[in-house]
Formats: C-alpha cells, structure tokens, sequence
C-alpha cells in the first residue's frame, strides 16, 4: 500500500514507538504514525522518521479504543445521574474511545426535535466519538425515516420496562418498525425481556410484602429473555431487519441465537462485565447497588456466557453504562432502588485483568470490544482497527501494572459501582481519539467538544416479505 510517506503527500504529526501493536488477529511490534486525524502507518520498528510529537510505548500493547455500543449518558432530563461532559470523559479515561447512546432520557430520543436536543448537547460536551440512538416505540412509528434522515445510529426497542419507564410497544407496532428499518438497513437494538411477565411477578411480590434483593431477579426469570429473544428473532427474519441482542445475561437463549445466526439471520449480540464475572452471592452481598436489568444470576450463566463469546453466539462487549446517584441505590427496599450503575470507565481494565488471568486472549479482547461493534453498527475500518486510514482511536494499556477501582475516583457521576475495591493487573496509560490525547496516566487532559458523530456505512439494505408489510397493504388497490 502506498500510503505517501516516502513522497512526502502525508503528514505525520505524532508517532508512537516501541509497543505492541494488537488486532483481532494478531499482535506485533510496530510504530504507528498519525496524520491529523487518522492513522496513516504502521511500520516496522524504527522505520518512521521522527515526528513533532513523539509517543514511546515500550512495555505497552497499543489498542484501538473500545467501541462501547450501549451507555446511557441520562441527559436532557437526568443530568445530575450523568451528562454528556461526564460520561464521555469517563469513557475517555477507560480507554473507548466511541459510544453509542440510549434513548430513555427526557424527553425520549422518539422525535426530530428530541434527537437535535441530544446532538446539540454532544457537540458541545463529548469528548469521544458518539453516535445516539433513536427510540422505537407504540407511537412514533412515523417518525422513524424521520429520525434517520436526521442522523440516528440505530434504534433501540424496549421490549422490557427499564429506566424511563418507558412501555413496550406492541407486537404490531414492534413489526412495522422492523419492515421500515429493514428497508433502510438499520440496526435496531432490543432490551430482550417480556414486560407482562415481569410486571405479573413484581406487583404480586410487592402485594407479599417481598422486597428483599434477590426478588428483582425472581420477578425476571430466564422465560422472560427466552421469550422475547425468541419474538426478536422471529420478526427480524421475517422483515429482513438487523437486530441486536442487548446485554445477554443468562445461559438461556443463547441456543436460539446460535440457531438464528446459522440460518443466516443478521442478529448481533452483546454482554456485559457483570453478567461475566458476578453473580447473586455478589446481589446477596451488595444488594441495591447490583439493581440492573436484565439482573445478575446465579451461579453457572456466567461461563455460559464466556463459552458463548468463545463460538461467535455473542459477538461483543458493551457495558450498560447506567449512572445513578448513590442515595438513588441505597434503599432497603429493592423497588425503590434505581436500576443500573456506571461502567464505561472500569470495562477495560477489569476485561484485560481477564485476559492475564487466561480466559481470553489480547486479540479477542479487540475483537469483541472494538472491532465487532464497529462492524455492527457500519463504522469499520475508520474504528475498531489500528491500520492506514483508520482513525487514530487509540488506547495505550499496561499489561503489567494494575490498581484498585476507586468509586471516588471515576469521573462519571455517579460514584456507586459494584467494582470498589476490584483489583486490576491492567491500567490504560493513554487514550487518544483521532490523534488528540484525551486521557493520559489517570489524567483527563482532553477538551470537552472533541467528540463528533460517529459517519456510519451499513451494508446494503435486505428487506422481506414486503408485499406484506403494513406499508404495502394499506396502499394495495381496492379490489386486490
């Protein structure tokens, strides 16, 4: 590849020497130059002429920043759980470098008016790459190609209720939004819980008087996430729409997914840190501050999961970046307990502690946090990949110098997190984002507003059965 170096048509700004330069599939020794935004070599060691700004990574593995495909930043509506400035500089010091955002703010991301609120507070605040969601709901169905035309990544579907209390959609409002996705191509994201099962179980638990910690987890059992999966997947097939499976959290479902995925269903899938690596002795003991949804489970669904991640049933790691107040966690109560906690700072280093520890390589750790959910979400190679003309998203990580997760000294807002006093054996060092250093030892150092849109490409659009669709039948000709 002729990438212009030796005729002098590209610029190099900054050079990064002497570490290990990682992709999904293998890791070497090279330098990196980067031009402006984008990478523009990666050579041998000691090729590259020297740089204005000079980067030695010795002793390091050079990463391309994790692609973090569902945060939750809470703004506008719940800015004192977490606003764009805080959550992106989180996102920054824990090495991912691009997010994508919910929609369950307030208001809900469902209208042109609400997405250009939420792109506004972005462009000003955001210090990584970003794309937001749109919502799919009961009731905007006609907003969808409106949504699109003005720049959503995606859309997300809450099957289950979750923060927002935002109600599931209907099985033919659900359906006629996946035939309109389906035409565009677009990816729509699915919170995979049954919302009548869940509501069933929680108020005859709450009329018993039953609100110890492990009742969350009794008013959602697995049938929930069976069930709705099961409903996902079918009305993905049948209208050609792309899905994507939210934190899978149990071993449950995961035989459809694997079923879906060989009959060539184009269904993505991700997990979570927690659903890896806690389970209910961990509810039992921190109670309130491990409220998510879907819940932590028992013993067992978490090597499941890993297995998964293994044979390509789940394609990647997100984190469910879901920020409250510690007052908002704390009640004895488990109902009065909001759901969620923060994560996109701790995913890296509690994921490369992993990778020491041996149950997963360095190569499908950037397989599954960088490079997978660029491809599902259309923005690979300019992300999730360190090569020419990619982005100079970047993270500089030290395989052999850990430390202890401190609530008090992640940057979101919210200081309740079930990892206090996790042991890491990894730490990032640097994060870059298109060539800038937003994060160096610790330290945010970028400028808030850096951050911009991430520019999507998705495949070809694949639609079916569309002369069944509910567009193609109220237009049919009276007589036909």
């Amino acid at each position: 590849m002729d990438d212009g170096l030796e005729d002098g048509t590209v610029t190099v700004d900054t050079v990064i020497r002497n570490g290990k330069v990682v992709s999904p599939s293998s890791t070497v020794e090279a330098d990196v130059a980067i031009g402006g935004d984008v990478v523009v070599a990666v050579t041998a060691p000691g090729v590259l002429p020297e740089a204005a700004a000079e980067i030695d990574a010795s002793g390091c593995y050079v990463l391309p920043g994790a692609v973090d495909s569902h945060v939750h930043f809470r703004e506008p509506g719940y800015e004192h759980k977490e606003d764009w400035e805080t959550g992106t500089a989180a996102a920054a010091c824990g090495g991912t470098t691009t997010v994508f955002e919910m929609p369950n703010t307030d208001p809900p991301t469902g209208s042109v008016e609400a997405l250009r609120l939420k792109q506004e507070l972005a462009a000003a605040q955001a210090h990584v790459d970003y794309g937001i969601y749109g919502l799919l709901d009961e009731n905007n169905i006609d907003d969808l190609e409106s949504l699109i035309e003005a720049g959503v990544s995606g859309f997300k579907c809450f099957m289950g209720n979750t923060f927002g209390d935002l109600p599931a959609p209907s099985d033919g409002a659900m359906l006629e939004g996946f035939e309109i996705l389906a035409r565009h191509g677009y990816r729509c994201t699915v919170h995979a819980e049954n919302a009548s099962i869940m509501a069933r179980r929680q108020q005859r638990m709450e009329a018993a008087g039953r609100s110890d910690a492990l009742a969350h987890l009794a008013a959602r059992p697995e049938i929930c996430a069976v069930e709705a999966v099961g409903r996902a997947v079918a009305f993905a097939e049948w209208t050609g729409a792309r899905l994507h499976i939210a934190h899978k959290s149990s071993a449950d479902a995961l035989y459809i997914l694997r079923d879906a995925k060989a009959r060539g269903v184009d269904v993505t899938v991700e997990t979570c840190p927690q659903y890896l690596l806690l389970d209910t002795r961990d509810v039992e003991r921190l109670g309130g501050v491990l409220r998510v949804n879907p819940p932590i489970r028992e013993p067992g669904h978490g090597e499941a999961l890993w297995q998964a991640l293994h044979d390509g049933v789940i394609d990647m790691i997100a984190t469910d970046h879901a920020p409250h107040q510690p007052y908002e966690k704390s009640d004895s109560n488990i109902w009065r307990c909001d759901c969620g906690f923060p994560g996109v700072e701790t995913q890296m280093p509690i994921m490369l502690t992993q990778v020491n520890a041996g149950r997963l390589d360095i190569n499908q750790y950037v397989r599954w946090s960088a490079a997978a959910p660029a491809l599902a979400w259309g923005c690979y190679p300019r992300k999730g990949v360190i090569q020419s003309g990619s982005d100079a998203d970047i993270a500089i990580v030290d395989m052999g110098r850990g430390g202890i997760i401190d609530r008090e000294a992640i940057h979101s807002k919210s200081k309740m997190t079930p990892w206090h006093g996790f042991e890491t054996t990894a730490t990032i060092v640097r994060t870059m984002v298109r060539g800038r250093t937003v994060m160096e030892n610790g330290r945010l150092v970028g400028e808030r507003g850096w951050g911009r849109p991430v520019p999507q490409s998705m495949p070809e659009p694949r639609p079916r059965n569309e002369n069944k669709t509910m567009d193609a039948i109220v237009r049919k000709p009276p007589g036909f």
